[in-house]
């Protein structure tokens, strides 16, 4: 289990974060949203150690992340960021096998090509395997880093769940793409000891597939619970000065602005 305490997170003066807490569950799909400035992109750097907050604590099956090394951190923790462009010509099938770095010294063993070609097959990138990463569109290249961060923690890891941080992992994909990796995350959970969290801005995609909802506002937690629970015209008001027609279809939920 993720365990985010009470987490405050200034710069300066300027409180960017403010005494937030969720929990994120193995086997469950968390989605954090909010308007843009609300801390989002700020909470998962604080969650991937990326920036040390002023005040609380995240912790990874009870053990506080300060207590990680890197290296043991990279072996249960992937983390796919918003940039994902590369300063070196490389091909696709050595981008995916930086994620394996964490898992051996020297040279990749069989395992380690294992877990990378299944994870290109599961993103539908195998194909472009040889071809340079430079090369590709910029949809292509998102789905490789999906690649790449599935293939760090593709196998179990004894006595730890797995976790796997998107920060708005949507960017440069097609309507079709994006189901197709929302899907692909559902079906990752299946593996009862994966955490997934990550950022999105559709709130209908977060309705559709969230098993949690976080939602920021103004540094701090406005909601958090089920898509019934936070997708309500009150919040959704609250948060992003709009308020939705929501539609109700069996267990579905819509809103149209």
């Amino acid at each position: 289990m993720l365990n985010v305490r009470n987490i405050t997170y200034k710069v300066g003066n300027t409180t960017i974060l403010n005494d937030v807490s969720i929990q994120c569950h193995p086997g469950k799909l968390s989605l954090i949203i909010g308007p843009n400035g609300a801390g989002k992109s700020t909470l998962i750097n604080v969650i991937c150690n990326r920036l040390h907050p002023n005040e609380g604590s995240v912790s990874f099956e009870e053990k506080n992340l300060t207590d990680y090394s890197i290296v043991q951190l990279a072996r249960i923790r992937a983390v796919l960021s918003q940039n994902i462009e590369l300063a070196f010509p490389m091909k696709v099938a050595e981008v995916v096998m930086m994620g394996r770095y964490p898992h051996f010294t020297g040279a990749p063993e069989r395992k380690d090509k294992k877990a990378c070609d299944e994870a290109m097959d599961f993103f539908n990138v195998l194909s472009l395997a040889t071809r340079e990463y430079m090369t590709l569109s910029g949809g292509e290249k998102q789905r490789v880093h999906f690649a790449r961060v599935a293939a760090q923690i593709w196998y179990p890891v004894a006595d730890s769940c797995r976790y796997l941080i998107l920060d708005e992992p949507l960017t440069f994909l097609d309507v079709y793409h994006q189901f197709h990796f929302m899907h692909g995350l559902k079906e990752l959970l299946k593996q009862k000891d994966m955490v997934i969290v990550g950022v999105v801005h559709d709130l209908n995609l977060a309705a559709k597939f969230a098993d949690q909802i976080i939602l920021l506002h103004e540094t701090k937690v406005l909601a958090a619970g089920n898509k019934q629970q936070v997708l309500t015209k009150e919040n959704i008001g609250t948060a992003y000065q709009l308020v939705p027609e929501i539609f109700h279809e069996g267990d579905s939920l819509h809103l149209v602005f």
